[in-house]
């Protein structure tokens, strides 16, 4: 890697399956940014460990996130690909960061606030400092661009005031980490069923999987909600239409778009066919992916030397910032 290229750095929830508005919201950002940047993408096990103490199936996922981000083209020898838990210098710098962190400014985070409510019985200092831990991921490899959805612009935020902060109290070491992704391009991938956006963990037959098998995949799309169809030519399309429309733009060719738009403007459109089609669509684009992954799954020698390779680079990385670190602090004696 060239140190001409702007650094990036992103983390990975390792919280199972991938879905299509994974792949579309993020990892096919990741995909593009592995040729201009130099990348520090991080599976973060250890902040798993604030909501899910149980550990038995973190290593399934953890070489489950690895392998189907791999399938959808990240490449472990352009980027670093590797475990947070593997970097132990995250956890000196996230010591460091926790003592000019305030607990007044931790507990109004929303995240914070939403999740103490979800568990009332596992309000661990772990989640308080969710946010310190998330910085020290960030600001370790000093990177410049976080790809971040909206629902991380809080995090991110605080990750600035306590790279400043450091900055302020011991010296200049750390860049000002900014939100990047290409252009506004965030598409929000809709659920099947109309009802917001594809999610990990709330509907799931609403939510297509990159595991989910081809039956699997044409019973969900075939479910999508319809109508009776268009009434009068040139119609606006209902929410729930336009929203096949939205999941055909993803994985369909533009002839066959255009004709189920044009058949819906002359009131002759057959959702049933265009459910088909989606669902076949669907498949064609799943089922490589699919079949990738699960060829890498089944060679855990090869993960154990990516997420090796991967530690490597990010240790790199990671030591050359906390000598910096150390001696702006003043432990250099």
């Amino acid at each position: 890697m060239s140190n001409q290229k702007e650094i990036v750095m992103s983390g990975i929830r390792p919280t199972g399956f991938l879905h299509l508005g994974n792949y579309f919201g993020a990892i096919r950002n990741y995909v593009r940014m592995q040729e201009d940047f130099e990348c520090y993408f991080m599976v973060a096990d250890l902040h798993s460990l604030t909501t899910h103490p149980d550990t038995k199936e973190l290593k399934e996922n953890v070489h489950r996130v690895l392998a189907e981000n791999i399938a959808c083209g990240l490449d472990p020898d352009k980027v670093a690909l590797y475990c947070q838990s593997h970097v132990y210098e995250t956890s000196e710098l996230y010591l460091y960061l926790n003592m000019l962190a305030y607990k007044g400014e931790l507990e109004k985070t929303v995240t914070f606030k939403d999740k103490a409510r979800q568990h009332p019985d596992n309000i661990n200092a772990g989640l308080l400092t969710y946010p310190v831990l998330q910085t020290a991921d960030i600001i370790l490899h000093r990177a410049k661009y976080v790809p971040v959805g909206k629902d991380q612009e809080q995090h991110l935020e605080m990750a600035r005031n306590f790279a400043n902060r450091f900055n302020h109290r011991y010296g200049e070491v750390f860049p000002e980490p900014i939100a990047f992704n290409y252009n506004q391009e965030l598409v929000k991938v809709p659920s099947l069923d109309g009802t917001g956006k594809m999610s990990k963990s709330e509907n799931q037959m609403a939510t297509l999987y990159l595991a989910d098998e081809d039956d699997m995949i044409r019973k969900k799309v075939m479910k999508t909600k319809t109508d009776g169809g268009p009434t009068a030519p040139n119609s606006p399309k209902p929410d729930y239409i336009e929203n096949i429309f939205g999941l055909m733009k993803l994985v369909s060719n533009e002839e066959v778009i255009n004709k189920f738009d044009n058949d819906y403007n002359n009131c002759s459109i057959r959702y049933g066919d265009m459910k088909k089609q989606l669902a076949g669509d669907m498949v064609n684009f799943i089922a490589p992916i699919r079949s990738k992954v699960n060829a890498i799954l089944a060679d855990e020698h090869y993960l154990k030397d990516v997420m090796r390779k991967g530690a490597e680079k990010a240790r790199a990385s990671a030591r050359a910032t906390m000598l910096l670190v150390r001696e702006a602090i003043g432990l250099n004696y």
